[in-house]
């Protein structure tokens, strides 16, 4: 256990990355139903899902905490592989029979990984300590068109050691696009479906709500084989939790004073969460942190947010005189912005820049037309732009 002068040292916050195992909070429903999808596959079923959500709304925390449960549940084996950058289906077999392989060391099943790969697993590294999944282009391209086999294949060798595979293909950006990545998924989806052997499988895509529209633009198919698996906002006291669990670890106290702004201006949004989290831990000076520290934390928070998650343009337009008078008025807590309302509120001089500013947001992605409010209803195209713009507006009023 540390002291409380070496805690101190170590923020329990970890902006950027997604959020430790120990620090997951809330969507319990979400959780318990990909748990039991893969408790489904563990009897034999084969289990689609799509999870989805805004950029850094938790969607990969999330089924990284699912994947575990699942396991420790169902005795299944999660393979969660990240495909950032990926865009063809031949890379995408390659990170995945490589992170199967690389999540096997250490375990019990191992070698049996390590028999079934072949030749194909290379140690690289300092000490040999580290292995990659090496195979030519031919022999990837095969790996593709026979995917189902090959999975098959593999929890045969593993026999007892795993009752089935839990299939997590995360960050589908680069692939969302690709009409050979669709088709692909919607032979697999047939193959594995009309098989006469069952594959014990639960595969969950993860990606943006544009990124499953994508894929049914390629395959119209793809919209009702895939049960959906929504994230949103965490609620006030999910938010609440995860404060006080991620203070208390460092022996910080979390004053009820402080848990309404914390959780509003960081909107349920986690990576918010994390970097005002932070800032009020380097702004606390006495081990409670109270309405003060929370507000400090919140502002000196607000250009690390806007640096690192905002566009550059909208960044840079925000740091505008003109724009921040008119951002002062803006009504904090709604996510439409109906112009007649939001006029009334303004000075001459600043309803004179008021439309080039709703124009320049427009034109930006910021804001959209809201649906069915009429022409002069405007709302944010995403929570991560809601939340930032409230922050900038409390700032501003200050």
């Amino acid at each position: 256990m540390q002291d409380a002068h070496t805690a101190k040292d170590y923020s329990p916050f970890t902006p950027g990355i997604p959020v430790p195992l120990d620090f997951f909070v809330g969507r319990e429903a979400e959780v318990r139903l990909l748990v039991e999808k893969a408790g489904a596959a563990a009897s034999g079923r084969f289990e689609r899902t799509f999870v989805l959500g805004d950029r850094g709304i938790g969607k990969s925390s999330l089924c990284s905490y699912a994947a575990r449960a699942a396991e420790l549940e169902h005795n299944i084996l999660p393979v969660h592989v990240f495909l950032g950058g990926v865009t063809g289906l031949e890379e995408m077999a390659r990170r995945v029979f490589e992170r199967l392989v690389k999540d096997s060391v250490g375990k019990p099943w191992h070698e049996k990984v390590k028999g079934f790969l072949g030749d194909h697993v290379k140690q690289v590294g300092l000490f040999g300590i580290t292995v990659e999944f090496d195979a030519t282009l031919d022999q990837l391209s095969r790996l593709v068109n026979d995917f189902a086999p090959a999975l098959r294949n593999l929890l045969k060798t593993l026999g007892d050691t795993r009752t089935g595979l839990m299939l997590i293909l995360d960050d589908l950006n680069g692939l969302a696009g690709s009409s050979r990545f669709a088709e692909w998924l919607k032979s697999l989806v047939d193959e594995v479906a009309t098989g006469r052997d069952p594959l014990p499988l639960s595969l969950v895509l993860v990606g943006l709500p544009e990124r499953r529209n994508q894929l049914v633009q390629s395959q119209p198919s793809l919209a009702r084989v895939f049960d959906l698996v929504e994230i949103k906002p965490l609620s006030e006291p999910e938010t609440e939790t995860f404060f006080r669990q991620s203070f208390a670890s460092v022996g910080i106290a979390l004053l009820q004073e402080a848990v309404e702004p914390l959780w509003l201006y960081s909107g349920g949004y986690p990576p918010f969460a994390h970097e005002i989290g932070d800032a009020v831990f380097k702004a606390d000076t006495d081990r409670v942190v109270g309405f003060h520290d929370a507000w400090q934390g919140i502002f000196n928070a607000a250009d690390v947010i806007g640096s690192k998650y905002i566009q550059p343009q909208v960044y840079e337009a925000l740091r505008s005189p003109r724009y921040r008078s008119i951002l002062k008025k803006l009504p904090i807590g709604k996510s439409v912005i109906p112009r007649r309302e939001y006029i009334e509120t303004l000075s001459e001089d600043e309803k004179k820049v008021f439309d080039n500013f709703l124009r320049k947001m427009r034109q930006l992605g910021v804001l959209r037309q809201a649906p069915g409010l009429g022409p002069g209803a405007y709302e944010f195209s995403s929570l991560l732009y809601m939340t930032f713009f409230w922050l900038e507006a409390k700032r501003a009023q200050q």
